[in-house]
């Protein structure tokens, strides 16, 4: 079930938005506005979030998505389309009403943190009840709570400055999930810690997904950490979205010739599952095992098989056994139910290692000709803060987290 839903969004910057508006609906281009002195940040933007999902909006500087990203809470307003999320259209709320929403159902988490410097980490972390009107000892109980489930339990009395990057970004995740906020929307919100702790707070929100399941944007202009947390994704260029689908759908079928130079160098290995690529038990019926005895029933294959995985294994971890026997891996869903196979010859074909007509369905991803070098065309990063807006340390928008 989808809680959110952006239709056909656009956000232009300049004189007489609309009319700029009219001419993209016409065909006109980004350049072509520019020349005019109006700068289209998203143009045409549509997409749906199910409950529990985590959609990740990738795109280069200047693409559009922390513009786009924006405008589903309300900080900026759409030149036109709408916002609706749990059915409500968000663009037709009073400034009053929006507000609402923004504390009570939507939080954000900002990539520099966004803390007060002279409140401690528990009352931080509070903030955001403490603007609803919670009663304190019920806001300190929760976030505790919060600050618990961001790995922070016993740092409660600490002052911002006597953590470091990372244990300050869980602070403003422990903030966002204590005001039980249905929707969160993470601007960058790792970009600026250090790889090796982006990573382990990759792992905090995969983990916390598990047990929350909130509904969540991400936006980020790293290619591995869209893969490695997105449910699914949209790829932005120059306000756009390129392409919108899953991991697996994006690094098989790449919709053009940007978006195949954007996941090159992405190791499939460790994105495309068994699921993705396995081939029906009954391709394998009839086939000899290692001792070449036929292969007759599922059960025989099952038996024979030199390993069962599950349809999300990686295929990093099919190598071994795929090399190991002629008879293919064994594929089980959830509940241990036999549903496919993986032939050796599969696995090659998926990373472009054997004849195009042993592929999966859908075909082995190509190598992209050469495309043009992404643009880098600045547009929501320069642009005035609107109405509401302000920068991540305001109070006014840490409400909204």
């Amino acid at each position: 079930m989808s809680r959110l839903q952006a239709e056909h969004l656009y956000k232009v910057f300049g004189r007489r938005p609309d009319d700029a508006v009219r001419k993209l609906e016409g065909g006109a281009t980004r350049d072509e506005l520019r020349a005019e002195g109006t700068t289209a940040a998203v143009i045409d933007a549509s997409f749906t979030v199910d409950e529990g999902q985590i959609f990740v909006v990738m795109g280069l500087s200047g693409s559009g998505k922390s513009t786009l990203l924006r405008m589903l809470n309300g900080l900026l307003e759409p030149t036109a389309g709408s916002v609706r999320f749990d059915g409500q259209d968000l663009t037709t709320l009073s400034p009053k009403e929006l507000r609402r929403v923004r504390s009570q159902k939507i939080s954000m988490v900002f990539q520099h943190f966004a803390l007060f410097p002279h409140r401690s980490v528990l009352e931080n972390a509070a903030y955001g009840l403490e603007v609803q009107g919670v009663a304190k000892a019920e806001r300190q109980k929760r976030a505790l709570e919060a600050l618990e489930l961001a790995g922070l339990k016993g740092w409660e009395k600490s002052w911002p400055d006597e953590l470091s990057g990372g244990m300050q970004q869980r602070v403003g995740l422990a903030r966002a999930l204590a005001t039980d906020a249905d929707l969160l929307l993470m601007d960058e919100s790792f970009s600026a810690l250090d790889p090796l702790i982006r990573r382990d707070m990759q792992d905090q929100l995969l983990g916390l997904q598990k047990t929350l399941k909130k509904t969540i944007v991400f936006i980020t202009h790293d290619l591995n950490e869209a893969m490695r947390l997105g449910d699914r994704i949209a790829v932005m260029r120059d306000g756009r979205i390129v392409q919108n689908g899953t991991a697996e759908d994006i690094l098989v079928r790449p919709s053009n010739d940007y978006v195949a130079s954007f996941i090159q160098d992405v190791d499939r290995t460790r994105v495309l599952t068994a699921g993705a690529i396995m081939t029906d038990v009954a391709s394998v019926l009839g086939g000899k095992d290692a001792d070449g005895e036929e292969i007759s029933t599922a059960e025989r294959f099952r038996a024979a098989a030199p390993a069962t995985v599950t349809e999300d294994t990686p295929l990093v971890d099919l190598f071994a056994p795929c090399s190991a026997s002629v008879v293919p891996v064994a594929v089980t869903d959830a509940a241990g139910e036999l549903v496919g196979a993986v032939p050796a010859q599969r696995l090659m074909a998926v990373l472009g290692e054997a004849e195009a007509d042993t592929a999966p369905a859908g075909g082995v991803p190509a190598q992209p000709a050469s495309a043009d070098e992404p643009q880098d065309a600045k547009t929501e990063d320069e642009k005035p803060a609107a109405a509401g807006d302000g920068s991540a340390d305001e109070g006014k928008v840490i409400a909204g987290a």
